[in-house]
């Protein structure tokens, strides 16, 4: 028998009649929790499987076979951390949804938790953001700015997306538990009943700082990108790979980010405005389907800044076979980065 999950709505004001929007009644949504401990249980433990076996040997190949970094490895590199340490925060919550929303890990490690998940689940967009920006400017002559091309520049740059982002998710701090009979729950987000209102349009600004911005930004110069090597140059091979690059830059923010922000953003607004249960519960499946979406966005990350070239899987081919002297370390991403920039040219 599928676990249950009730939604009261309330409406302070008087208005005749029953439903969502009668005065000083409370309306009773029942959603069958289910399928979301079904999806939610699977995915992240894919995720988890997936994202340690792809981001700790990336993360290991930049530490100890790629430094020194340039600027493009630097947001690689945090990337790569940014998708470690999200995964890192799904094992307490496949335990959770296992136990069928049950918390036995006490407050304080909710808020931790919470809080590590969107942390770095948002810091990915504008490292993926970065990346596009700094690929732009590398293939644009004329809009070439030497010093953002500095590794020191990019390190400061990648701290203040840190900052930034923990600032705007200040509010998930103070997410709590509370108690369903024998259960514990360990709650998503901050919303209390009286708050929701705030909540509302605080996250919804929060989404556009986060994710709208970011991904207009990376629509754009992956937009002009595709038009500078779309133009009838030598080494069409290269401008190519270079293009399929972009596709998947985009593919990553429409499957994974786009569906899932939109669908929570929905579906907050539908419990603000009071809709009745029937709209409320196809809403709520929605968002619970595009929920795994935003937590596979770790996975093909490191896949595409590693391997997006020739160069870059003969490094890893060579890195694997055998043990390389500590000239080529210390040369190779150098060797990289060159041929990176001579194949978007």
């Amino acid at each position: 028998m599928g676990s249950i999950d009730t939604l009261v709505l309330s409406s302070p004001g008087p208005s005749p009649g029953p439903g969502p929007g009668s005065g000083d009644m409370e309306v009773e949504c029942w959603f069958d929790e289910e399928l979301k401990f079904i999806l939610l249980l699977v995915s992240y433990a894919v995720v988890f499987v997936l994202g340690l076996g792809l981001d700790v040997p990336t993360l290991f190949l930049f530490l100890f076979r790629l430094y020194p970094w340039d600027a493009t490895a630097t947001y690689m590199f945090h990337l790569a951390l940014s998708d470690t340490l999200y995964v890192l925060s799904l094992p307490t919550l496949i335990y959770y949804y296992a136990a069928r929303n049950d918390w036995p890990f006490g407050t304080g490690l909710c808020k931790f938790i919470r809080f590590l998940f969107y942390w770095n689940l948002y810091s990915s967009i504008p490292f993926l953001t970065c990346i596009s920006v700094h690929r732009y400017l590398g293939i644009c002559p004329p809009l070439r700015a030497p010093r953002w091309g500095h590794p020191h520049v990019a390190s400061l740059i990648c701290l203040a997306i840190k900052l930034a982002v923990a600032a705007c998710l200040v509010p998930n701090l103070f997410v709590t538990t509370s108690t369903r009979g024998t259960t514990a729950l360990c709650h998503d987000d901050t919303m209390k009943p009286e708050d929701f209102d705030c909540y509302v349009y605080f996250s919804s600004i929060v989404r556009v700082l986060l994710l709208g911005l970011p991904f207009l930004v990376t629509l754009v110069c992956c937009g002009l990108m595709a038009r500078r090597l779309c133009w009838p140059l030598p080494g069409a091979a290269q401008s190519s790979a270079c293009l399929c690059s972009l596709a998947v830059v985009l593919t990553v923010f429409a499957i994974c980010f786009v569906p899932f922000h939109i669908t929570r953003t929905i579906y907050y607004l539908a419990c603000l405005l009071e809709v009745n249960c029937q709209t409320l519960g196809i809403i709520n499946i929605t968002y619970k389907v595009t929920r795994p979406l935003a937590s596979a966005n770790s996975c093909p990350d490191p896949v595409l800044y590693l391997l997006t070239g020739d160069k870059y899987q003969r490094q890893l081919w060579q890195l694997c076979r055998k043990r390389p002297n500590q000239a080529h370390m210390v040369s190779s991403l150098a060797l990289v980065s060159r041929s990176e920039e001579s194949s978007c040219r």
